[in-house]
């Protein structure tokens, strides 16, 4: 079942990119992924998604991808809450919302905001993270400003940053991360200023999750990787507190990124919960 892929506009200039897969008029489900990565790392879970009778909407974030970029730098999380609004809007309801890192963060917001969600999946991501967690991630993403002379050099900062997975052979997959520049040069496909964004207050999410009225009827899942350097157990209990029907599913011999490390049981943790909580028709 291959995706259609789509553009849809999200504000003056700026068009999200997306991947949509699955019978129309079913049941919704939005992938969102993290910070720094694009709708590729979705690709098979968005394959069994439609596979299992679900419309699979997977988009890359303003930013990141083929989506634009923003004009005047405007990356905080209320604006990419609306712009997932103005995604969910392509399909039908029911919706459930699936995020990643920086596309849960958003999920979050969206739902807080008013988004009608049925389902909601974090993955790998908690309002309390792990600050020396946050920081690696940081360094990685502000590192490089000018980018690299070959896709091998990129592959190194990535095995520098992640050694736990294994360096590909072939690298042509890398292509989908990196744009080639002007300069000749290969640069993350993301919008660096992003990193420099100071719209984002994490305190005013934090208070409308606190009052949020979806906390009490929205079953939610956090997929954790037992390895991950993002969700320690005291940013479980602290969603758990927010939470308190919150179910979680531990992926074992996975980090941060998730479904790069362990797909297959990722997938299978995501469909279970979803075929519970919001069966296809």
């Amino acid at each position: 079942m291959n995706p259609e892929t789509i553009r849809i506009p999200v504000a003056p200039g700026i068009e999200i990119a997306a991947d949509v897969a699955g019978p129309r008029g079913a049941p919704t489900v939005v992938l969102g992924h993290g910070g720094g990565q694009t709708r590729h790392s979705w690709d098979k879970a968005e394959q069994q998604l439609a596979a299992s009778g679900y419309f699979a909407i997977n988009y890359d974030l303003r930013g990141h991808g083929d989506s634009n970029w923003s004009s005047d730098g405007d990356y905080g999380v209320e604006t990419r809450a609306h712009d997932l609004m103005a995604v969910a809007a392509m399909g039908s309801a029911p919706v459930a919302l699936v995020g990643a890192s920086l596309g849960g963060i958003t999920a979050l917001m969206a739902a807080s905001l008013g988004l009608e969600t049925a389902a909601l999946v974090l993955v790998d991501i908690v309002p309390k993270m792990s600050q020396k967690g946050v920081a690696k991630i940081r360094d990685f993403m502000t590192g490089n400003p000018d980018g690299f002379a070959s896709l091998e050099e990129a592959a190194d900062a990535i095995s520098a940053y992640y050694p736990e997975r294994p360096r590909p052979k072939d690298l042509s997959g890398l292509n989908k991360n990196l744009r080639r520049g002007a300069d000749g040069r290969f640069h993350w496909h993301w919008d660096q200023r992003m990193m420099t964004d100071t719209r984002a207050n994490p305190q005013h999410m934090l208070d409308l999750l606190d009052r949020a009225d979806w906390i009490d009827r929205v079953p939610t899942l956090l997929v954790r990787g037992m390895k991950s350097d993002i969700v320690d157990d005291d940013g479980v209990e602290d969603l758990r507190r927010r939470i308190p029907h919150l179910e979680i599913a531990d992926i074992r011999g996975a980090g941060h990124m998730v479904a790069g490390d362990k797909n297959d049981e990722f997938n299978a943790a995501v469909i279970e919960f979803l075929t519970r909580v919001m069966p296809a028709r």
